[in-house]
């Protein structure tokens, strides 16, 4: 269960239910959550506000209803902080500078297959991260990167493989370096990701995390007590180093 957490959850808006089926088989296969298929704006507009953790909309520009996907995806804009791809099979210029107007964070064309996907998800989050909409209607050019590392809203992003695992920054312990891979420790397990500490730790709030030495990074919340040059956070130990010692310690208002 607690796996879940971890996973993105994408929502997906598609009329053809054949094809929706197909998306979800494949974002499920990649390692996403797909926490539902609706297949008209008004559907989807009730799916969305029950659901506020949703993390990427896949939608179909063209589906039934009074609202065609342009339309639901300006009304997501002006209510709801969430990224969202268009899927479409018509490229036409009228559609095209339709759906530029929303400001889409990238786009998938039919039919596709499971690199578009991957490639569409990675830019799209990207793009909101870095709150650049995507403004061209080809991808085909874009390079994805092997250890992408994401600060959205209160999470951490992180690369596996072909998908991003979501980890919240509440959830977080610690950050330990080891050479030129990083252990994430949350509250209930341990993530390796193969980049450096300091590309990781540039993600995080500074208000809420600290470097302790030159091989950690403490979450301040998690911190239950301390002694001599350690600081304990549940069962860890963490050394303080003599660089980082008065900082620290002014922190918790100890000198």
């Amino acid at each position: 269960m607690e796996h879940l957490k971890t996973k993105v959850k994408i929502f997906i808006v598609e009329d053809e239910i054949i094809l929706a089926e197909d998306i979800k088989y494949r974002l499920q296969k990649m390692g996403y959550e797909v926490v539902g298929i609706a297949s008209t704006a008004l559907d989807a507009l009730k799916t969305i506000a029950k659901n506020i953790d949703i993390n990427i909309i896949l939608l179909d520009i063209t589906i039934k209803g009074d609202l065609d996907g342009i339309e639901l995806a300006t009304l997501i804009k002006s209510k709801y902080n969430i990224p969202f791809i268009f899927l479409t099979s018509n490229a036409s210029t009228t559609i095209v500078e339709r759906a530029k107007k929303t400001n889409p964070y990238a786009y998938i064309l039919k039919p596709f297959n499971d690199r578009q996907i991957s490639i569409a998800l990675e830019l799209a989050l990207v793009n909101f991260q870095n709150k650049t909409p995507n403004k061209i209607f080809s991808d085909k050019d874009y390079k994805t990167e092997k250890n992408n590392v994401l600060q959205i809203q209160d999470s951490l992003f992180l690369k596996k493989e072909q998908h991003f695992e979501r980890v919240s920054f509440k959830d977080i312990l610690l950050l330990q370096a080891d050479s030129n891979y990083c252990n994430i420790f949350t509250t209930s397990k341990k993530f390796i990701y193969s980049t450096v500490l300091k590309n990781i730790e540039k993600q995080l709030p500074s208000n809420q995390f600290l470097r302790v030495h030159r091989s950690y990074v403490v979450n301040i919340n998690k911190v239950s007590g301390f002694e001599g040059n350690l600081l304990f956070i549940g069962e860890k130990k963490i050394p303080i180093s003599k660089s980082h010692k008065e900082i620290v310690f002014k922190l918790f208002n100890t000198l």
